[in-house]
């Protein structure tokens, strides 16, 4: 039988190679488009340097590759110099080091606590394994002025995220480029999942409006966008909102009020646009629904919006029960990295709280999941997880309460340090040619019909003429893109990894469905597939699976029924663990799907999860 961690392996490998494939072909046919274009223009230049790259040639700096302690070390001993040419040299190499990680990087000065100690909690001055280059408390406070200095002369930001003066004196700072405009703001993409009642609105509430909750959720009514929501308490749809955090790392908050001053009157709440053109970084959170009768809307919400992290809330006083055990092993099977926050601990009784972390860290030490729990209760610890979590297999455990507030920050500054989603080159490749995926379609009165998605590959611009399909018939009509929103602020174009709304000429409400696409406008549009096959592993089904079994299939931003045509299993069924090669069709009509998408398809309680490796 095989286990779930060896054939995830298999699938992300799959997935990766197909990708690979796809991006290689896709290159070679602009080279082609190039060379043909250039016969008889003479003979061809050779390829242009950027200014960038003489500069970075010039200054002998590593790449994105290289060793950015080394650069570090080098930054800093060049700037104890006090010589005017070396201060230029560190200028320049900060510089490169914020281009080369998306406008921002955490700067540590001082020795580095060992990993382990930090991550467990018992780390002590007289700790073992410390690392790094020992500095007095006064010479990191001049290298600190001479760097936030420096930062300052090419046009950054440089703040304060720890600081430690007694024992191994080090800090830890911030140092941040403002985006010149809205279309180049990083954005970090967060589901938020959990069961009922386990506190998600309301701690997205507490995070994005600023202002604590009163114990009785008057903290997630504005987050609700149906009368139902608000009269039961329970989210039914993805509701979507934006925290924004400024050059400096503070976060852009709509509606502060004094809490200890009841009387004061809360700022004015500010829109999306406001926090838009202020923030340096914003995380958008899916508030996904938590009860078992929107699985479907759950399940879409994780599958289409390619979230960087899955945020699991935990009530205290519940534990891990229901749908949350559910949410987790979907987030496991789809590989997203895995935020566990435990809330309400101001209202559970310590014991019950100690059963809870206890129930929690099994769950996430089980075979089925193999993450090594990390409880974040210091802003030290919440700065140095942030940036390896996903990799690492580490699951940070944040305990939070929203109505006196503990633990919040440490929250809030992980969320800060998060890196963008956009930058994940592994799945959004900008060289490419447009492949925009439609996640929402509204109709907005003078404006016609305007569509959500997320641009896969390549970019797209206000006044693009772009092909969208595939209909019912496998059909691609022309269109032409009005105007573009980015988080409700206008913009005029979107790269690839970006999350934008799109107003379309000419195109009824009624033509656009949720999984079409918009694709760069070709003579041989893309193929709408009907029939695929794909490797599949079967999670959980209490029978047997045979021939002209239905499910519903999530892949990307596509939802619909297939029907298995056939399968290469020699007994002809499957049953829970089995892993086969299926023909899958889909009922009722034809989609935009490519080789190495993953899949996951459900009916019930059955589960099955799977990568697409070849299409009919």
């Amino acid at each position: 039988m095989t286990t779930l961690r060896t054939f995830q392996n298999e699938i992300e490998d799959i997935h990766m190679r197909e990708i690979s494939k796809q991006r290689a072909q896709a290159l070679a046919d602009k080279e082609n488009l190039k060379l043909s274009n250039l016969k008889g223009k003479g003979k061809e230049d050779g390829p242009a340097v950027s200014p960038t790259q003489s500069k970075m040639h010039e200054l002998n700096l590593p790449n994105e590759q290289a060793n950015f302690q080394e650069m570090e070390d080098r930054i800093l001993r060049l700037l104890r110099t006090q010589n005017p040419s070396d201060h230029d040299i560190a200028r320049d190499q900060i510089a490169a080091l914020l281009t080369q990680n998306n406008g921002e990087y955490v700067l540590r000065i001082g020795e580095k606590p060992p990993r382990e100690e930090l991550f467990s909690g018992e780390l002590t001055d007289a700790s073992p394994g410390w690392t790094g280059t020992a500095r007095t408390a006064d010479e990191i406070s001049t290298l600190t002025q001479d760097i936030t200095r420096t930062v300052e002369e090419v046009g950054g930001k440089t703040s304060v995220l720890f600081e430690a003066d007694v024992g191994h004196p080090r800090i830890s700072l911030l140092l941040r480029l403002p985006p010149p405009n809205v279309a180049l703001t990083p954005e970090v993409r967060c589901a938020v999942v959990g069961n009922v009642d386990s506190g998600k609105s309301t701690t997205l509430g507490v995070l994005t409006r600023g202002a604590l909750d009163d114990g009785r959720g008057r903290a997630r009514v504005g987050l609700f966008r149906h009368k139902h929501e608000i009269e039961t308490g329970r989210t039914s749809s993805v509701g979507m909102e934006i925290l924004g955090f400024g050059p400096s790392g503070a976060p852009i908050l709509p509606n502060i009020s004094n809490t200890a001053d009841p009387d004061v009157i809360r700022r004015e709440k500010l829109g999306w646009e406001e926090i838009s053109v202020q923030a340096a970084k914003i995380v958008s959170f899916s508030d996904l629904a938590g009860h078992e009768r929107y699985l479907k809307t759950t399940l879409y919400g994780l599958t289409s919006g390619a979230p960087s992290c899955v945020v699991l809330m935990v009530g205290a006083n519940a534990g891990l029960i229901g749908m949350s055990k559910e949410h987790l092993a979907i987030a496991l099977a789809l590989n997203v990295p895995v935020v566990v926050c435990i809330t309400k601990i101001d209202m559970t009784p310590p014991n019950v709280l100690a059963e809870t972390v206890k129930q929690v860290v099994k769950i996430l030490k089980s075979p089925g999941c193999r993450k090594t729990p990390v409880f974040v209760k210091s802003i030290e610890t919440a700065v140095e997880i942030s940036t390896s979590f996903g990799k690492e297999r580490l699951c940070p455990i944040f305990q939070i309460s929203n109505v006196t507030g503990e633990g919040l920050n440490f929250l809030r500054t992980f969320l800060n340090l998060l890196p963008s989603s956009e930058g994940d080159t592994e799945k959004f490749a900008v060289d490419q040619p447009l492949e925009y995926s439609i996640t929402e379609v509204w109709s907005v009165p003078y404006v016609g019909t305007v569509v959500n998605g997320i641009v896969n590959a390549g970019s797209i611009k206000a006044g693009d003429a772009v092909l969208l399909g595939p209909d019912s018939n496998g059909n691609y009509q022309t269109t032409v893109v009005k105007s573009m929103q980015r988080k409700r602020a206008d913009v005029t174009r979107a790269e690839a990894g970006q999350c934008v709304s799109v107003a379309l000429k000419r195109i009824r409400r009624a033509a656009v469905r949720k999984g079409m696409v918009l694709v760069t406008k070709t003579d041989t549009p893309p193929r709408a597939i009907r029939q695929f096959e794909g490797q599949v592993l079967i999670l959980y089904h209490n029978t047997t699976l045979q021939k002209n079994y239905q499910a519903m299939l999530h892949c990307g931003a596509v939802r619909q029924t297939v029907r298995i045509v056939e399968m290469d299993h020699p007994q002809g069924v499957l049953r829970t663990g089995d892993r086969a090669t299926v023909r899958f069709e889909f009922m009722s009509h034809p989609e935009f799907v490519k080789e190495g998408m993953k899949l996951l398809f459900r009916e019930g309680k059955t589960k099955g999860l799977g990568v697409i490796t070849k299409l009919l």
